[in-house]
C-alpha cells in the first residue's frame, strides 16, 4: 500500500520512512506543504502521515484543501502542537487520528493500521478469506493455520488484494502499491509475482479479470 509521508524534519522523516518500509508500505516522502498538497490531490494513496508545521503551506491548510476537493484517504496527523484546541482543529479539518510529538514508532504504526482498517470498513488487523489469514500486526500470512514464507513483494501484493477483497483492482493500481520507486520492474513482473503467490497460497485465490485487473473474491463467513 502506498503511503504519503509529509514531514520536514529530516531525522524524523528518515526514521518514520524506514519503519513504514520495514512493515511493507510503499512510501513517498515530501517535506513541503505545497508539494504535499499537489501529491495528495493528484495521486492515490492508501494513507497519509501529515506533519502540521510545514514550509510553504501549513499541514492543516493542506488537509482542508484535500477534503474540500473530495480527497478521502485516511490521514494521521503528526505535530508538536500540544493544545487541545489545535487537536480539535485537526480533527474538524478531516484528520482521522492525531499523534503528538514526541511519539513511539510502534504507536504510529498501530494508529496507521487502525485508520486504514476503518477506512476499509474492517475492525480487526486480522483479515480472513477462505483458508487464508492475514495478520497485519505480525506481518504474517497463513494457509489453513500454517504460516507461509513470503518475500516482501509477495506480502505487499497479497495484503493489498486481501484488504480490497471483493473489488477488481486494476493492474496499474496494484503495481503502484506493490513496487516502490526504487524497485525496477518490467511489464511482466506483476504477472510473475502473482504466479509465485498463487503457487504458495492456491491458484484459485487470485482471479484474473482480463482487461480489468485482479480480484480476491469475498467468501462467506
Amino acid at each position: 500500500m502506498r503511503v504519503l509521508l509529509v514531514e520536514d524534519d529530516r531525522r524524523i522523516s528518515a526514521d518514520v520512512e524506514a519503519a513504514l518500509k520495514a512493515v511493507g508500505y510503499v512510501v513517498e516522502t515530501v517535506r513541503d506543504g505545497e508539494d504535499a498538497w499537489f501529491k495528495g490531490d493528484t495521486e492515490d494513496y492508501g494513507a497519509v502521515v501529515l506533519d502540521l508545521g510545514l514550509p510553504g503551506m501549513d499541514g492543516l491548510a493542506v488537509l482542508k484543501r484535500w477534503r474540500d476537493n473530495g480527497r478521502t484517504m485516511p490521514v494521521l496527523i503528526l505535530t508538536a502542537r500540544a493544545s487541545w484546541a489545535e487537536r480539535v482543529d485537526g480533527i474538524d479539518a478531516g484528520a482521522d487520528d492525531y499523534l503528538p510529538k514526541p511519539f513511539r514508532i510502534e504507536e504510529l504504526l498501530a494508529r496507521l493500521r487502525s485508520i486504514v482498517r476503518r477506512s476499509a470498513g474492517h475492525a480487526s488487523s486480522v483479515v480472513t478469506s477462505g483458508d487464508i489469514t492475514l495478520d497485519e500486526r505480525q506481518m504474517k500470512v497463513s494457509l489453513r493455520g500454517v504460516p507461509i514464507a513470503l518475500s516482501p513483494l509477495e506480502y505487499r501484493l497479497i495484503a493489498f488484494l486481501l484488504r480490497h477483497r471483493g473489488r477488481v483492482v486494476p493492474q496499474h493500481e496494484l503495481a503502484e502499491n506493490v513496487y516502490g520507486r526504487d524497485e525496477d520492474h518490467d511489464s511482466n513482473a506483476l504477472e510473475v509475482l502473482i504466479g509465485r503467490v498463487r503457487k504458495k497460497l492456491g491458484a484459485e485465490l487470485i482471479e484474473t479479470r482480463r482487461g480489468f485487473g485482479y480480484l480476491v473474491p469475498e467468501t462467506p463467513a
